[in-house]
């Protein structure tokens, strides 16, 4: 958990030394790397946002030959066929697969509860919403899957969500990424993009709890 969080709060220095190290498998590494974040259930914790925004200000510097076109592209089909993959996952297991033994250890319950809390709320939205927020993403598909809700439907809101979620990321990283304030404090700006991320689920949790207590 430890080299996790240096790799999201450093993740614009160890995008370098994967770029480095792996030349154009860079693509493959971080593509595989969104993919799971939204495609395996077990995996909500993996760099989502301020990856997509550290790869596009790496792909806007001039000492490499990265294409930011090449990422958002990569992204947004990784991002589509991991909500895509985990709906079908939600709608063929649902919640049963929290009380299998192997897996329910890995699954959180208590995030696919807010995710059900919000989606509840917000219907189909939810879909597109709950791309820009950590955790929360990874279990809208499954919930979604879970509600037996109309694949179609469910892909229309998913594809609107990540163009937006890759075009506002990728396009921040890309125009704002490199600009010298930005590089010097890069973790403090990551943890910035994470903070406001999540301040739909802290609202959509605060309101959840205060209707119980009032009931």
């Amino acid at each position: 958990m430890t080299q996790l969080i240096d790799f999201v709060l450093h993740i614009d220095s160890h995008l370098v030394n994967i770029v480095n190290q792996f030349g154009n498998w860079t693509y493959v590494i971080l593509f595989a790397i969104i993919f799971v974040e939204t495609g395996a259930v077990i995996l909500p914790f993996l760099p989502g946002d301020s990856l997509l925004f550290a790869a596009a200000a790496l792909a806007a510097r001039t000492d490499n030959d990265l294409n930011v076109w090449l990422f958002a592209a990569l992204f947004l089909i990784a991002s589509i066929a991991g909500d895509s993959l985990n709906e079908q996952i939600g709608q063929r297991v649902g919640l049963a697969a929290t009380k299998n033994r192997f897996f329910g250890k890995f699954i959180n319950t208590e995030k696919i509860e807010e995710a059900q809390v919000f989606f509840d709320k917000y219907g189909g939205k939810t879909i597109a919403i709950g791309r820009f927020m950590p955790i929360i993403r990874t279990f809208v598909p499954f919930v979604a899957g879970g509600s037996q809700m109309a694949f179609m439907k469910f892909f229309r809101y998913d594809v609107i969500g990540s163009i937006l979620w890759v075009t506002l990321c990728c396009g921040a990283g890309y125009f704002f990424g490199n600009i010298v304030v930005v590089r010097e404090h890069f973790s403090l700006v990551v943890l910035g993009i994470i903070g406001v991320s999540l301040i739909p689920m802290v609202i959509t949790a605060v309101k959840s709890q205060m209707k119980k207590n009032n009931a």
